[in-house]
Formats: C-alpha cells, sequence, structure tokens
C-alpha cells in the first residue's frame, strides 16, 4: 500500500474540506506517518474514515475529528503538551515543535506507538488517565472521549493553556476547547463527534438535593 499517497488522499479529502485551513498543520499531518500507531495488521486501515485499532480495544480517533482539535489548539513551536490517550495527536504536536509527552494507561498500547513517539521525540508515561502527569501545560489533547470536563486535566493546564477534548453523553458528542485564565476557564465547542469513551475517566457524582 502507497502510505504517502494514502495520506494526502486524508488530507485532501478528510481535513481540507472540513475547514482545517492551517497549512503548517497541513503539512505535519502530511509528514507524521499514522499508520504507525495502528497495529500492525490494521496499518491499512490507518486513511480510511474510521477508526483504527491500537490495542485491547484502543483506537486512534477519525482523521476529521483529531485534525479539528489539533486546529483548535494552535500549537506553537516551544510549547509544552500533554497527549492522553492521544499519540497520533502528540506526534503531530512534536512535528509542529511542541515538546509533547504522551501519556498512556495501558502498556500494550504504549507497546504499539512507542516506536513511532521515540521517533518523534516524544516521552512517554504509563498512568491512569485520571492522573495527569505534570503540569503547566500549554496544550493538553486527547484523542479519547470523556463524559464531563476532567477537572484534574484543567488544573494541568499554565495559565494560557488550552485542552482540546470531545465531550460525550450517550451517543452523541461535541469537540470542545478549553483555555485557562487567570480567574477560570473558558469553553467553546468545536464540531459534532463521539470517539470512543476513554477507560477510567469516570464523572464526579452528582447529587440530588
Amino acid at each position: 500500500m502507497d502510505f504517502v499517497a494514502a495520506r494526502k488522499m486524508m488530507v485532501d479529502s478528510q481535513v481540507r474540506v472540513n475547514d482545517v485551513t492551517d497549512r503548517t498543520l497541513q503539512a505535519a499531518l502530511l509528514a507524521v506517518p499514522r499508520e504507525r500507531f495502528c497495529a500492525p495488521d490494521r496499518a491499512f486501515s490507518a486513511y480510511a474514515e474510521a477508526e483504527c485499532e491500537i490495542a485491547n480495544g484502543r483506537v486512534l480517533m477519525l482523521p476529521r475529528e483529531v485534525a479539528k482539535l489539533l486546529s483548535a489548539v494552535e500549537a506553537r513551536p516551544g510549547e509544552t503538551a500533554l497527549a492522553i490517550a492521544a499519540p497520533y495527536a502528540g506526534a503531530v504536536l512534536a512535528r509542529l515543535g511542541a515538546t509533547v509527552t504522551a501519556q498512556e494507561a495501558d502498556q500494550a498500547v504504549l507497546d504499539v506507538v512507542a516506536p513511532a513517539l521515540s521517533d518523534a521525540g516524544v516521552e512517554t508515561v504509563v498512568a491512569p488517565f485520571d492522573q495527569p502527569q505534570g503540569e503547566g501545560y500549554d496544550i493538553i489533547i486527547s484523542e479519547g472521549a470523556v463524559a464531563t470536563r476532567p477537572q484534574a486535566w484543567l488544573d494541568a493546564l499554565a495559565v494560557g493553556g488550552r485542552l482540546a477534548v470531545v465531550e460525550r453523553k450517550g451517543a452523541a458528542g461535541r469537540g470542545v476547547l478549553y483555555v485557562r485564565g487567570r480567574d477560570g476557564f473558558s469553553r467553546r465547542e468545536l464540531f459534532d463527534g463521539s470517539p470512543p469513551m476513554l477507560d477510567g475517566i469516570t464523572p464526579e457524582p452528582a447529587f440530588n438535593f
């Protein structure tokens, strides 16, 4: 399979047409070998409009959706980023000049993606998803969905930092961007999307009075 041609087709037919117009981001997507983040026997599906399996049920986010999240965070060279369950997005951020840590909760997933992340200059760590490793990040991004805003992730942002994630309840979800200000967080909805929910992210209990 000609992965270079498939990568160009992905950018042309799934990214550009969905209002991801930043040429620097497009160039990064063209440069990062998405097939290396899939299970070896699923590499052929890396550029399809389908979720490509990594390991143990974990999948890569659809190209359209991950491109929109990456576009929203507006990464700048020299920034720091935490890619939570987002190995492909982490590699793209590194290509854009960010210093990236990729956090996975499942060693089996990390075993698949670690070689590509190492080649991209991305550090890796294994820890539960609800325990972000480090603090003061300019960017946090996730390729999995959460039921509600993960406060621990927001708390790991620096002032001015951005969190891009899909919030999903039931079948439907919305890509959202949070920005940390000095006095709190702003929230902006980005697009409709429904990636699989992340294991290990539990909403805070609601109480009825």
